[in-house]
């Protein structure tokens, strides 16, 4: 079963302000410029709304195999949800018929598919306007895809929040474990890639500074280097994946980081010294 299914599946069960969730059932599903009948394939759609359509607007369904055609009347789409409760189930009603959230561990996209930009508009609205009621900030976008017009949302936390809004709490709590997850295997991932950055970093400068000391063993000798600097080239050479700070707890007495980090400098530029006058470059 898919994300967006179970999410359905969670909200068809609710039963608060039934007709304005209607209402945006209906509104995402037909284009009254286009035809007048409302195609319910979801079983469960079907009971719920065949009920609220029979008992409110004396309309009866027409069954086929696979679906159940209601034939409308446009004010079914004019009923106004003022009060928050309402505005949430016509999000919620707008949600069942034309709304589709993607595998949230994959990527994390909402999105409303609409007949018309008039509905677009309204449902990009209603979602703003009830997430400032909810003291957060939803900004829902509109694109044009072929015939329809779609609201969208690319965050996870304001997906998780219209989640809320709609009454999918199971579905939020699963989207929330989600994107846990992904963030701690995306900090890990941050800190295993910066721990080998760094790791790359050491062994590099250690190559150079081991290069640079078997030059002058060759060349001038290490014991022609002063007695601070020697000490910490024959370490080096013996430790030559030691950081600098193990290198320096080596010594006796033990010198901090920047110190040897310091004379290990020195030496490099004593064998640069060295290799211009003997004309290694």
């Amino acid at each position: 079963m898919s994300f967006s299914s179970k999410i359905k599946g969670e909200l068809v069960g609710q039963n608060q302000n039934c007709l304005h969730e209607l209402a945006g059932f209906v509104a995402v599903s037909v284009n009254f410029n286009v035809t007048a009948k409302l195609c319910v394939e979801n079983e469960n759609f079907a009971k719920k709304y065949f009920t609220i359509l029979e008992k409110t607007f004396n309309i009866k369904p027409i069954v086929t195999s696979s679906k159940t055609i209601f034939l409308l009347n446009p004010e079914i789409t004019e009923i106004l949800s003022e009060t928050i409760c309402e505005k949430r189930a016509y999000l919620r009603g707008a949600f069942l018929g034309g709304g589709s959230v993607s595998n949230p561990e994959k990527a994390y996209h909402l999105e409303f598919v609409t007949p018309t930009e008039q509905v677009a508009s309204y449902i990009q609205h209603l979602i703003k306007e009830i997430g400032l009621d909810s003291n957060v900030e939803l900004e829902a976008k509109i694109v044009r895809r072929k015939n329809d017009y779609v609201v969208y949302l690319k965050e996870g936390s304001q997906i998780v929040d219209l989640l809320n809004i709609i009454g999918a709490h199971i579905a939020l709590m699963e989207l929330e474990n989600i994107r846990i997850v992904k963030e701690l295997r995306n900090n890990v991932n941050r800190i295993v890639n910066c721990e080998l950055a760094n790791l790359s970093k050491t062994v590099s400068a250690s190559v150079r500074q081991v290069e640079d000391i078997e030059y002058l063993q060759e060349t001038i000798g290490l014991s022609s280097l002063p007695p601070h600097l020697e000490v910490v080239a024959r370490q080096r050479l013996l430790h030559e994946l030691a950081t600098l700070k193990e290198l320096g707890q080596k010594l006796n007495p033990p010198v901090g980081k920047s110190g040897i980090n310091h004379r290990l400098k020195k030496i490099s530029e004593i064998a640069l010294q060295v290799r211009q006058e003997r004309g290694g470059f």
